[in-house]
Order: C-alpha cells, then sequence, then structure tokens
C-alpha cells in the first residue's frame, strides 16, 4: 500500500511538470493528496528542505522570462504611485495580521503575494523567511482563489464602468495578485489593455528584489546577522543575460520555462504538505487579511486610475 501512495504520489508530480495542469490546480492536486491520502515524502522534503530549494531556483530560472530595459523604462512612468500602492498594502496588511494575530510569517507571505505578484513574490519571500510549507500553502491558496474571482469579474466590471483600455490594463496589473491571470483578464479586454497590463506588471515585479532585501531585514532576530538572499542576485543576473545578450535568447527562453514548470510542480509538494490539521490551525483570519487587502487594493488603485487616466 504504501508503495502505491508513492507511485501515485509521483505520477501527480510528474502530471505538473506538463502543459495539462496549471499553477492553481497543481496547488489543488496536491492539497487533495493530503487530505485523502497522506503525503509518503514528507519526512525527506522537510528534512532535505526540497521546497524551499526548488522555490529558489524556479525564482532565479524566472529571471530568464523578464527584460530589465523594458521593465525600468515602464517604471518611470508612475513610479511614485507604484511604490505609494505596495509600501501601502504592506503597512496595512502589517497592520490587520496584528489586528487579527495572524502568524506573523504568514501575515507577510500573504502582504507581500497581495502588493507584488502573486505566486512569484511569495516564492521568493518564502526562503528568506525561512516559511513553514503550511504558512506558504495557506498564503498561494488565498492568492489564487482571489485571482479566479478577479479573473471572472473584473472584465464585467471594467465595461460596466466604461474603462479605456489604458484604464483597464493599469488596473488589472495592480489589482490582480498573479501574472497570469493578469494577461488573462486583460486579454478579454482588449489588446491594448493587454500590452499595457504585461508592461506594468512587469514593472511591478522588478520590486520583488528591494522587497527581498527588505524582508531580510524586517525579519533579522534580536542580535542576529541579516540573512541576504544571494539567488536574488541570480534572479538579477538571470534578468541581465535575457536583456543584453541576445545570442542566448533561445536558451533563456527554455531556461524560464524550465522555470515556470518547477513553480507548478513546487506547488504540487506545498499542497501536500497541507494537512487538514495544519488548516485548522491556521483559521479563518488569513482569508479575511486576504480579502481585506485585495478589496483595498482594487478599489484605491481603480479610484485613482479613473481620476488620473483618461
Amino acid at each position: 500500500m504504501e508503495n502505491l501512495k508513492k507511485i501515485l504520489y509521483l505520477l501527480l508530480l510528474g502530471l505538473c511538470a506538463t502543459p495539462l495542469i496549471s499553477a492553481p490546480w497543481a496547488l489543488l492536486m496536491g492539497i487533495m493528496y493530503a487530505w485523502f491520502i497522506g503525503s509518503p515524502f514528507s519526512f525527506y522534503i522537510k528534512k532535505y528542505r526540497i521546497t524551499t530549494r526548488v522555490l529558489q531556483i524556479a525564482v532565479v530560472g524566472l529571471g530568464f522570462g523578464m527584460y530589465l530595459d523594458k521593465a525600468i523604462l515602464a517604471g518611470k512612468q508612475g513610479v511614485i504611485f507604484t511604490v505609494l500602492s505596495i509600501t501601502g498594502t504592506l503597512l496595512l496588511g502589517l497592520w490587520l495580521g496584528k489586528i487579527l494575530k495572524i502568524d506573523r510569517k504568514l501575515s507577510w507571505l500573504t502582504s507581500s503575494g497581495t502588493a507584488i505578484c502573486g505566486g512569484s513574490a511569495i516564492a521568493a519571500v518564502s526562503p528568506v523567511i525561512q516559511a513553514e510549507e503550511k504558512q506558504i500553502s495557506v498564503a498561494l491558496a488565498i492568492v489564487f482563489i482571489l485571482n479566479s474571482i478577479a479573473l471572472l469579474i473584473f472584465p464585467p466590471i471594467g465595461h460596466w464602468l466604461g474603462l479605456s483600455q489604458m484604464q483597464f490594463g493599469m488596473w488589472s496589473a495592480i489589482a490582480i495578485h498573479d501574472t497570469s491571470s493578469v494577461v488573462g483578464a486583460a486579454s478579454v479586454y482588449g489588446s491594448e489593455a493587454l500590452e499595457v497590463a504585461t508592461t506594468v506588471k512587469l514593472t511591478r515585479a522588478l520590486w520583488i528584489i528591494p522587497l527581498t532585501l527588505l524582508t531580510a531585514m524586517f525579519f533579522r532576530e534580536g542580535k542576529q546577522k541579516t540573512k541576504f538572499p544571494y539567488f536574488i542576485l541570480l534572479f538579477v543576473l538571470a534578468m541581465v543575460i535575457h536583456t543584453y545578450i541576445p545570442s542566448l535568447a533561445s536558451m533563456s527562453n527554455i531556461l524560464a520555462s524550465i522555470a515556470r514548470t518547477l513553480m507548478v510542480m513546487c506547488l504540487f509538494l506545498i499542497g501536500s504538505g497541507l494537512s487538514l490539521a495544519a488548516i485548522r490551525s491556521v483559521g479563518m483570519k488569513p482569508l479575511v487579511q486576504g480579502i481585506v487587502l485585495w478589496f483595498a487594493i482594487s478599489v484605491i488603485s481603480l479610484w485613482v486610475i479613473m481620476n488620473t487616466i483618461s
């Protein structure tokens, strides 16, 4: 029976390496496996910090899919609003976490994912704070749930409010967490909205770098020295290679594709470590925090965009 559980686990993990399984489904599959069967490899995954290591590799690989020069150029427009929205979201998240008495690491993961770019930000921050799989799973689940809702309701809301292509592109890039959901919602709205949303989201993704460094300082305990997240330097190097060495473009695309696949597989690993007991111990408060943060950034950014961009 134990061998059968291991074979099924490995088959599902392998399935996550195919285009058939998206990131949210991988996480859900892992959670369902944990609930009804139980991970046969949980001891080894925790002992060798497999999830953390795979997350770091995936984050570095994602850099091969980003153009540093384009992101910096786009970031010159609306940089003040970007800084204010990210900072405001993080501060609000910290305040809500304190008020609701949510675990400090879980609160920061949820706030980071909401402020910048969903799963990618959570993946970058979690190794720095040495988050447990339970904390990562809950934060990712919250982000993906709200992403799915936004993907469905944002385009109708945009049409109802009469948002222009530019306005909707900006709004979706700021208020929807994950890049894939941003692209999905904007592509439904129009080609111009898609172009704007993709560019703005790419710009915001660069803020993973200062966020990770800030996190390393913020979670320093006592006189302990700040543990510098060196994998972020490799993330930047990957972007530089992709941007300024066109002869390696094909290799960069392959590495970025592998990184996206690793991220999906990692979500299955994370989900498989989230038992029912772990969910009960967390409670509903983190979901309340995620919803309030998402609602706040959605409404405030929409109001600013409608009043400043035509």
